[in-house]
């Protein structure tokens, strides 16, 4: 066999031009194209990057009542130069064009009651794509084409073209070469080179036959990802170039997936464009496919939406109200429910910054109280934003959230406390066309508010989105949301590379308590020092935590010197890793993270640990103690050779005698244990 079977082209680039073929693409070579108007593609020179002909033929077809002028203006805006905008900001004034149309002028023609009326112009939209009707467009696939920049001529591998603007470029290499060479040695330096090209780009595949990934234009390699499956989330895993040009490139998904998962999204460090990925496109797709079978069944369950911790959630909550929003009829009232102020923050954040609500529209809708919340709904609001505890029934000391007349609308709450209207949950809004995306529902302490969402949007959707799975005890959640309807769980999220692996290892330093009297001692110090009860209640508040044991020098020293060197063992993990120190609450992490920065510092005992920088916490975390409390911290702890860290001195307060009635006062409960952070 010659050696000619085994290059790039023939392994790699001929089967997916072949494949793209078969998914309705024309295609073309450009290797030995000729340039001029009656050329190979139309172009001029090597430096255009729109087909205008093939342009031209598209709008014309798509727009056949406007005249001929309309066109050419429009045909002006997709190709006026952008060079002097970043590359992110072009791209996006592109899309909006390709979205929303471009605004041209044509006669009026509209009869008026003198000659002179209907000689003026108006504006209309012209279309650039039939979203509805991907086949009413037309697909080219050019290999080899040639485009000249500032400095340099390009040749991508394949660039597929939309209505001759061209939306896909693919870089490819040989089997046995990294896809990333694609990314890092290409694309990049394609970007750098001739930016024309990417004014009008949807996204970017690199692959090398078996490896193939798919990212945006502002995505780093990192944030390149896999397409592994093409229409079902149960499929087989596949990596393959095939899987990834039928699930992105197939014109059908393309259209979607340009229209309804792609957003830019504005940072302080610039503008980012996020593009959806495999089980986003799936989820989206499957919750909408639900949605709709609930409707036509007449129940609100639109179903569990579950996907893991840092996969997208929030952005999927996004890409699906924003395709309920083109694709569905409706006015559509999206309810965004959390269950903590941090949460319900940080989503309307995100809609906020990709465009789907402007900021003042954002603060607006925000529901302050179940008042509020129903005045909100009432309203003609596309998003309303609110914490799940507005959904609590109306009691006879609360105030009335409800206009008179409408009593008769108010539902038992299924977790009624009793007679006389108490545990009555309202109507709020009473819409078919509410959809209430809930995040993460299910928490089992909130069943009963998620139930009185049902008796307040009596005909609303219900979809939860959570980032962990129903587990016993959270059965309620069902009758209320219905069944899975994505599933994207953390196993394969690490596989996908969208979240990095978790390890957890129980490396607790131990304590010894080695005074026998040291409850004994505390009392004969706070009689000495003859405080009052409140002054004895707080130290024995004090006392009752685990804070000045678990902070002590010898004790961070040793925990310090056993994370430096495990920490740096662990670096093929990846950066990102971090290693514990047992888990105790914020104040004492800050102490062992100053710790441990002093120890990679010095490098003690940590030959690898040279030429780090602490970039923690400095010195100064340590609290200032009163002299006689830093002496009862210090008395009878030894550590670390036996014992645990979780002795209290001997139980959960202190059990002191009680020297007379005025004395005897109550011990402090326990500190309520912080909520973890999601």
């Amino acid at each position: 066999m010659s050696s000619h079977a085994y290059t790039e082209d023939q392994l790699v680039e001929q089967p997916a031009i072949g494949l793209f073929a078969a998914l309705g693409w024309q295609t073309v070579s450009a290797m030995e194209e000729t340039i001029g108007v009656g050329g190979t593609l139309g172009r001029e020179t090597k430096a255009e990057v729109v087909l205008v002909a093939r342009l031209r033929e598209a709008l014309s077809k798509l727009n056949p009542k406007l005249p001929s002028e309309a066109i050419d203006a429009a045909i002006d805006e997709l190709t006026r130069d952008r060079s002097a905008m970043s590359l992110e900001a072009a791209n996006r004034e592109v899309y909006r064009l390709l979205k929303e149309g471009i605004a041209v002028s044509v006669p009026d023609r509209a009869p008026g009651p003198s000659p002179a009326r209907g000689r003026g112009e108006e504006k209309v939209r012209l279309r650039v794509v039939d979203w509805e009707n991907p086949e009413n467009n037309n697909f080219l696939l050019v290999s080899q084409l040639s485009v000249t920049g500032a400095l340099y001529t390009c040749r991508p591998d394949l660039v597929g073209f939309v209505n001759g603007l061209p939306w896909v470029v693919i870089e490819l290499k040989k089997p046995g070469v990294s896809a990333r060479v694609a990314f890092d040695e290409n694309l990049t330096h394609y970007k750098q080179q001739i930016p024309q090209l990417f004014w009008y780009n949807a996204f970017l595949i690199a692959s090398n036959g078996t490896d193939s990934r798919i990212g945006s234009l502002t995505a780093d390699w990192e944030r390149f990802f896999e397409w592994k499956r093409i229409a079902r989330e149960d499929e087989p895993r596949r990596v393959s170039l095939e899987t990834m040009l039928r699930g992105t490139c197939d014109r059908q998904r393309l259209f979607d997936l340009v229209e309804n998962f792609t957003l830019f999204s504005e940072h302080k460090a610039g503008l980012v464009k996020i593009l959806g990925q495999n089980h986003q496109f799936l989820g989206v797709n499957n919750a909408i496919a639900s949605m709709l079978e609930a409707r036509k069944l007449g129940h609100g369950r639109g179903g569990v939406f579950w996907q893991t911790q840092g996969s997208g959630k929030s952005f999927s909550m996004v890409f699906f109200a924003q395709k309920v929003l083109r694709k569905l009829a409706g006015n559509w009232t999206f309810v965004i429910v959390t269950d903590r102020i941090e949460l319900d923050e940080q989503i309307a954040k995100t809609f906020k910054a990709v465009g789907a609500v402007s900021q003042a529209e954002g603060d607006a809708c925000h529901a302050g109280s179940g008042a509020h919340l129903r005045e909100l709904l009432r309203g003609n609001h596309r998003y309303v934003f609110t914490l799940i505890h507005k959904f609590r029934p109306e009691t006879p000391s609360s105030p009335a959230l409800l206009p008179a007349g409408e009593g008769s609308k108010n539902l038992p709450s299924p977790f009624g406390r009793g007679d006389g209207g108490e545990g009555l949950m309202p109507v709020l809004s009473d819409r078919p066309d509410v959809i209430v995306l809930n995040d993460e529902a299910h928490r089992s302490q909130y069943d009963t508010l998620a139930l009185n969402m049902r008796a307040a949007l009596p005909k609303a959707m219900f979809l939860a989105f959570t980032g962990t799975p129903l587990i016993a005890g959270e059965e309620r959640t069902k009758d209320v949301f219905g069944d899975y309807v994505s599933i994207y769980d953390f196993q394969q999220s690490i596989e996908d590379g969208a979240t990095v692996p978790l390890f957890y290892e129980n490396r607790t330093p131990e304590l010894q308590l080695v005074n026998p009297d040291l409850n004994d001692d505390i009392y004969r110090l706070i009689e000495e020092a003859e405080l009052d009860p409140d002054q004895e209640a707080k130290l024995e508040k004090e006392l009752s935590r685990q804070y000045h044991l678990l902070t002590r020098d010898d004790r961070l020293e040793t925990v310090a010197q056993d994370i430096v060197p495990h920490f740096l063992g662990r670096a093929p993990f990846g950066s990102g890793y971090r290693q514990g120190d047992g888990g105790f609450h914020r104040q004492g992490h800050r102490a062992a993270d100053a710790r441990q920065g002093e120890e990679m510092l010095g490098g003690r005992n940590c030959p690898g640990a040279t030429g780090i920088r602490a970039t923690g916490p400095s010195a100064g975390w340590r609290r200032e103690l009163g002299t006689g409390a830093a002496r009862l911290a210090r008395i009878g702890v030894e550590g670390p050779s036996g014992g645990t860290d979780d002795h209290r001195h001997g139980g959960d307060r202190l059990a002191r005698p009680e020297r007379n009635p005025a004395d005897a006062e109550a011990g402090p409960g326990h500190r309520p244990t912080p909520q973890a952070d999601e």
